[in-house]
């Protein structure tokens, strides 16, 4: 059977008691009488347009529309005779009728609509927590830090979570993002990312949304004219006299320095616990590596001489494992140290330049100071580089290689190159 159906119910005809498509004749509607529903005995009969009575005996019965859509024959109950009169019976089956000229099979559609009247929140807000909780497992720590949430709890939620989400506009959302879009790009962007990930939620619950709203949204918003800015770095020839100037020897200089040292992020250095050092290596876990949980090995980072110095002048401060803990026990967190510290340590000396930016500059000088082939340079930084078949060829981590280049960049920055 064709699964575009006829526009006109009148087209259809009865074959084998069941509403199909393909003869000249015109459906015969209403055989059965009122007094017949009640009066036959046990059998089948057939009132016309899909719609049969089946009893069981004098007394009991019910009713069902047959039908057939794209090549299937179903069945769709429509209820007793002692609870659905005649009348009522043949204006379901009508309504059902109209459902399957729509092309729609009649018993998902009803399903549908079961479920729609069965969800008693859809709003904006109630999904989009639901689709967070289910994608927790694939965020860094289930999604504690908030950073895959706060864009749509920012910038969408505050004017749109009451909205069902079954009728979310393309232009209520242009609305609420075009105040941000070409000022604070990037929020924005992750806000309508979020979205459409939340509209797919939607869709695989059964809701009957508009997959295609944050695109169409986005089409209405235009291109952004924000000019993303990187995290300010230091020049490498001014770290030598950075570094010598932290000489207070506190937890946040030693991190500091640290931080330095190995070109690793801010988190991974904080994070450190006596548990990761091994023979001369520091083996930084997989879940301290920003948007690499899940998806690749540990990194291993050799220890130089003046990396060994810095973790033996932590000794005192240790506490509960951690080489750097947080300044004050019993706060809440996560045990260890915080970049506002080391923020704002750089903020008092006046300094443009953050933590992360060390990344950018020990980057730079091996571009510019050594002859470093490229996958080992981003392999300094903790990049993966290459395809995942290229990767699952090339499994070495070339630790001794990046061991001299460490060694020669802690001497650089010491002053003793």
């Amino acid at each position: 059977m064709c699964s575009v159906v006829s526009q006109c119910v009148s087209t259809y005809c009865i074959r084998s008691g069941g509403l199909n498509r393909g003869d000249s004749k015109l459906a015969i509607l209403n055989k059965l009488a009122p007094a017949s529903v009640r009066t036959k005995g046990a059998g089948k009969y057939e009132d016309g347009g899909g719609l049969r009575l089946v009893k069981s005996s004098k007394d009991s019965g019910k009713w069902v529309f047959r039908y057939t859509v794209f090549g299937r024959r179903r069945e769709m109950g429509l209820g007793a005779i002692s609870d659905v009169p005649l009348r009522q019976a043949r204006e379901l089956a009508a309504d059902w009728r109209s459902i399957l000229a729509a092309g729609k099979d009649p018993i998902i559609e009803r399903a549908r609509r079961e479920r729609d009247m069965t969800t008693h929140d859809i709003s904006l807000s109630t999904i989009a927590k639901e689709a967070f909780e289910a994608r927790k497992a694939n965020l860094k720590g289930d999604g504690a830090a908030g950073r895959w949430f706060s864009p749509l709890a920012i910038h969408i939620l505050p004017k749109l979570g009451k909205v069902p989400v079954t009728e979310l506009h393309q232009n209520d959302i242009r609305d609420i993002l075009a105040p941000i879009w070409h000022t604070t790009a990037d929020p924005a962007q992750k806000a309508l990312y979020r979205l459409g990930i939340v509209l797919r939620y939607a869709a695989a619950k059964g809701l009957d949304v508009d997959l295609q709203a944050t695109s169409k949204a986005k089409e209405l918003l235009g291109k952004t004219r924000h000019v993303t800015e990187h995290i300010p770095s230091m020049p490498w020839g001014d770290v030598p006299a950075f570094y010598a100037s932290l000489n207070e020897g506190t937890i946040t200089n030693l991190a500091l320095k640290l931080v330095i040292l190995t070109g690793l992020r801010s988190k991974s250095v904080r994070a450190a616990h006596v548990d990761q050092f091994c023979d001369g290596v520091w083996i930084v876990p997989g879940e301290n590596l920003k948007g690499l949980k899940g998806k690749t090995a540990d990194i291993r980072i050799p220890l130089t001489a003046e990396m060994q110095s810095v973790m033996d002048r932590t000794i005192p401060f240790r506490r509960d494992g951690f080489i750097f803990p947080a300044p004050r026990q019993g706060t809440k967190g996560p045990g260890y140290l915080g970049d506002v510290n080391m923020i704002r340590l750089m903020d008092r000396r006046g300094l443009k330049a953050r933590p992360h930016g060390f990344r950018s500059t020990l980057r730079v000088w091996l571009s510019e100071a050594t002859s470093a082939p490229f996958e080992i340079a981003e392999l300094m930084i903790g990049h993966i580089v290459g395809t995942a078949v290229t990767r699952a060829y090339q499994r070495s981590d070339f630790l001794e290689q990046r061991r001299e280049l460490y060694d020669q960049w802690s001497a650089f920055v010491t002053g003793h190159s």
